[in-house]
């Protein structure tokens, strides 16, 4: 990605920014003190480029930014609680509404923290875990097209996001061919998964990785060296990498400030240890680094999927445990052994062993977690959801203060967060 950053461009936004931070710079609580009468002005949480419920309280001196409050809550559900009091298999279709642009990734990191909680995670079959694996990573491909579609969007480029919605609707297609639905999947169980590849998925999964890079090279064509775009991303929203590291931040937001984190290769979970892909990072940290590592991330994931496909095992897809996973059908209606698993199951949940785990995932947007602790029985007694989206909005308070108000966009779009799973 080095070659991209010798664009130079007049970029009118940040040399305001740069000067408004050069007169006054930012104190200790992410305030710019300038002279002049102030304005407050709401920003959301009915507004377009917040990218859903956000409401951001900014002071303005003129047209610069010098306070931000970000002010997060109005898509509260309470799917914590909600877990609380749920077994732990109705609990899966609420994961699919917290990142609601990634639902397959979700359902396989719940059910990742839950076979860890149960012991049964070196179990799971081998089939069952390639499957998975390209689950997740067309769930990372459909958020990123969307996520740089809206992005360029914000900015002004309204063709690139009709370019990659087009794309994204293809993968929707093989989401409907292997689990019977487009958006909310709900598609991993416990132990497995709700069913296998039908006849000929593995094909049209293939056809579409290969029109699927062409449309990524195409939006790069259209964006990356665009004068527009590149004038209102780079060297607007700077991270450092000791404030992405301080502020917690994960995924390609903290990989563009150029930190070499990605759980897939620090902690390897499923088949990711047997797979060859590379980690994209960023050299600036500016929204411009952001939108690159994105970009490289579909291409790495296309790279995942084909190596997946090459190499998918055949067998079973879920474990041999009639208490973790539903017993077939067939057996349930022949078999008085099988009958009483599948009515325990249904009825009272999964029986899960007292304790506490927390498992961490590489989500789209970075690292969705799970702490989960039981009391045993079927329903845990507290579930807590690290959401990516939530972290990473935390740097605005400190990032926000200096820059131009119309910056405000293309840092938010930069990104690319979605409330569903930051009010959770």
């Amino acid at each position: 990605m080095a070659e991209t950053r010798d664009i130079q461009f007049r970029d009118v936004a940040g040399q305001a920014a740069e000067a408004a931070q050069a007169l006054a710079p930012a104190n200790d609580a992410g305030e710019v003190e300038l002279q002049g009468e102030k304005m407050v002005l709401n920003m959301g949480p009915s507004h377009p480029a917040t990218h859903g419920v956000l409401r951001i309280v900014l002071e303005l001196d003129g047209e610069i930014i010098t306070k931000a409050v970000p002010e997060v809550g109005y898509l509260h559900r309470g799917d914590e609680k909600i877990a609380e009091n749920m077994t732990y298999t109705q609990f899966i279709p609420y994961t699919d509404r917290l990142d609601y642009l990634a639902p397959l990734a979700n359902n396989v990191a719940y059910a990742l923290a839950v076979e860890k909680l149960l012991g049964i995670d070196k179990e799971l079959t081998p089939r069952c875990r390639f499957i998975r694996v390209i689950c997740v990573e067309l769930a990372r491909i459909s958020s990123h097209l969307l996520g740089v579609g809206c992005y360029a969007m914000d900015v002004g480029a309204m063709t690139v996001f009709l370019h990659t919605f087009t794309e994204r609707e293809k993968i929707h297609n093989l989401c409907e061919s292997l689990s019977g639905a487009r958006f909310t999947t709900s598609y991993t169980r416990i132990g497995g998964l709700s069913r296998d590849m039908p006849p000929g998925w593995m094909e049209a999964c293939r056809q579409f990785l290969k029109e699927v890079v062409v449309n990524i090279d195409e939006t790069e064509t259209l964006l990356t060296r665009n004068r527009i775009f590149v004038d209102r991303t780079q060297g607007v929203g700077v991270i450092s990498r000791e404030d992405a590291i301080d502020y917690g931040l994960s995924g390609p937001n903290l990989r563009g400030s150029g930190v070499e984190h990605d759980l897939r290769k620090a902690q390897p979970y499923l088949v990711y240890d047997q797979l060859d892909f590379e980690v994209p990072v960023g050299s600036t940290g500016d929204s411009y680094d952001r939108y690159l590592v994105r970009i490289e991330e579909m291409r790495q994931s296309v790279r995942i999927v084909h190596q997946c496909l090459d190499k998918m095992p055949g067998g079973p897809i879920n474990v041999a445990d009639g208490k973790v996973v539903l017993p077939p059908k067939d057996r349930v209606l022949t078999r008085m052994e099988e009958l009483i698993h599948h009515f325990l199951n249904v009825t009272q949940g999964i029986n899960v062993p007292p304790g506490q785990i927390y498992f961490g995932h590489e989500n789209p947007k970075g690292e969705l977690g799970f702490y989960i602790n039981s009391r045993g029985g079927g329903t845990p007694y507290r579930l807590k959801i690290r959401s990516p989206s939530f972290v990473n909005l935390s740097i605005l308070q400190r990032l926000l203060p200096g820059h131009m108000m119309s910056d405000t966009v293309a840092i938010l779009g930069s990104f690319d967060f979605v409330m569903g799973e930051c009010d959770r």
